[in-house]
């Protein structure tokens, strides 16, 4: 709170009472900088505030977004961005997503199971709503990566996000020992392929085995595809 300002008498009798004294030229300039001093705490306050602020955050630049790991075939290279941008909207690390899709369809659009299951990240039909398309990447996309942060989000880890994708989160929770043969499989290829991609190979043996396995033919479809 600013003080009332002092009559005009007030400040000669002053003034008179200690001649010589510099005190009315001194208290003027002190009273600037104080107050020059207090708004720039206030305002630095306020900046901090600001920073804190969920909503403000919001508007301010966000980090780059991780890339993807070279140790992919170029058939899921050829979906990178799309990748990244489905593992930012789905929350989910961009090469945990890619190692779904190089096991489940290396990138073949149309890929389609005997069970059933389609598209790019292999989605079984019940998944979908009346009037999705199946094949149509960002439907496909939205379907299994949903269920595919589910079984992350129940199993706490990306096995168990493998195991759950491919399994079902219950048949994921049971011990190993327990799992199929095809989800054991599965985890066999996904976690290796997907640390090495983590830790930043140029290139996955386990993704090698994988193609000689029978992955290569896959590969192939998508290849034609994409052309």
């Amino acid at each position: 709170m600013y003080s009332s300002p002092p009559t005009p008498s007030d400040t000669q009798a002053a003034y008179f009472r200690s001649p010589g004294c510099l005190c009315r030229f001194i208290i003027p300039v002190l009273a600037v900088l104080l107050t020059s001093s207090l708004l720039v705490i206030g305002l630095s306050k306020i900046e901090i505030v600001q920073a804190e602020s969920p909503a403000l955050a919001a508007a301010l630049p966000v980090e780059s977004r991780t890339s993807l790991s070279s140790v992919f075939t170029p058939e899921v290279q050829y979906w990178g961005e799309e990748i990244i941008n489905w593992a930012e909207i789905y929350q989910l690390d961009p090469n945990l997503v890619a190692t779904v899709m190089q096991i489940e369809s290396c990138g073949f659009i149309m890929a389609e199971s005997g069970a059933g299951a389609k598209g790019l990240f292999q989605v079984m039909p019940y998944h979908f709503q009346e009037g999705e398309n199946p094949f149509q990447p960002n439907s496909n996309a939205k379907r299994g990566l949903q269920y595919l942060r589910q079984a992350k989000e129940a199993g706490g880890n990306s096995r168990s996000a493998l195991a759950g994708y491919n399994g079902g989160i219950y048949g994921a929770s049971l011990p190993e020992e327990e799992w199929t043969a095809e989800t054991t499989r599965y985890v066999y290829w996904g976690i290796r392929i997907y640390k090495d991609a983590r830790n930043g190979l140029d290139h996955s043996a386990r993704l090698d085995e994988w193609l000689a396995y029978g992955g290569d033919s896959l590969c192939q479809k998508a290849s034609e595809s994409q052309r």
